[in-house]
């Protein structure tokens, strides 16, 4: 973009738009997008639901518990909303969390030189994540307090061949979070034209709103057998309440890890990530495109494309560690 100054044509500042796309993109953007898109597609192939799960989810679930956090039936409201951090904070090994951090990365190092002030800084971008992902989780903990079992998420038998109501409905949750994710990475790479730039122009901080919404429906027919254990405890309980206590505080456990790496890196590594960034302007958009490329790639074809494979619908190889 270039403007004319006193008969002088000079190159104009890029104009900003959001905080994923600041018009500063990267130089190689179809490289970028290529890899970013192989990425996601080799962590599909590459993901091991029974290492997350079972080696790592339940032995940390149990082990913060003191107890077999899968087969162990949850006791009460008390014990539920205790389970339902502790499986959050379980469960926070997901490519959400990636993404997540890729929208968050580049404002390490945005900071003052005082201590209150990094810490003020740091903690802004994550309370936009959490204003954003509450509600979401909060009204779906409602709808499973007023509607139970009555849920497609509480089905297991099969209605579309060999699709249970509540892998479908993960499916196509899944399926249009990776979407999202996918467009702000492509926006972010300068593919694709900014889907938040007029909302953003009026509310700076609607993009990690967005994210955190994002976060909220991860819950949304999640298949993680910890969280079903919940959800069935809270779809028996019908109590709105609770179901909204308990599932925001999934969510909450669900990014804390993301959250702490956050502000460790914030005051560790502040200064130097931001001079890093500084250094090419394009870095921060190439950070951003990436994580939300590779995330968004993984999660449509891991939840779409790799689960139809497995049901026998179309072909989709199997790593060997897979079984």
């Amino acid at each position: 973009m270039t403007e004319t100054i006193t008969g002088r044509t000079v190159k104009a500042p890029p104009r900003a738009t959001s905080l994923f796309v600041n018009g500063l993109f990267p130089r190689r953007r179809a490289l970028v997008v290529l890899l970013g898109l192989l990425g996601g597609l080799l962590l599909a192939y590459a993901w091991s639901s029974e290492l997350v799960d079972d080696k790592i989810g339940f032995s940390a679930a149990s082990e913060l518990l003191g107890h077999d956090a899968r087969n162990t039936p949850l006791g009460g409201i008390s014990a539920g909303v205790l389970f339902a951090f502790v499986s959050g904070l379980a469960g926070s090994f997901t490519a959400c969390n990636v993404a997540v951090f890729g929208a968050v990365g580049p404002l390490v190092g945005q900071m003052s030189l005082t201590r209150r002030q990094r810490l003020v800084h740091a903690l802004r971008p994550l309370g936009w994540l959490t204003v954003g992902m509450l509600p979401v989780s909060a009204g779906y903990g409602v709808l499973v307090g007023l509607f139970g079992t009555r849920m497609p998420q509480f089905s297991t038998a099969p209605v579309h061949g060999s699709i249970s109501p509540r892998m479908l409905q993960a499916m196509i949750v899944y399926g249009l979070v990776g979407l999202v994710m996918l467009v702000i990475g492509l926006a972010a790479a300068g593919v694709l034209p900014d889907p938040l730039e007029r909302v953003a122009a009026r509310f700076p901080n609607a993009p990690l709103v967005l994210v955190g919404a994002l976060v909220g429906g991860f819950l949304i027919g999640r298949p993680y057998p910890l969280f079903r254990n919940l959800f069935r405890h809270a779809a028996v309980e019908h109590n709105p309440l609770y179901g909204a206590v308990a599932f925001s505080l999934q969510s909450i456990g669900n990014i804390l890890v993301m959250a702490l790496l956050f502000l460790l890196l914030s005051f560790a590594l502040g200064a130097p990530v931001q001079r890093w960034l500084a250094t090419k302007p394009g870095r921060a958009a190439t950070l951003t495109a990436s994580a939300f490329l590779v995330a968004g790639a993984f999660t449509v074809i891991y939840w779409d494309v790799r689960l139809l494979g497995r049901l026998g619908y179309i072909w989709w190889p199997t790593a060997p560690w897979n079984g």
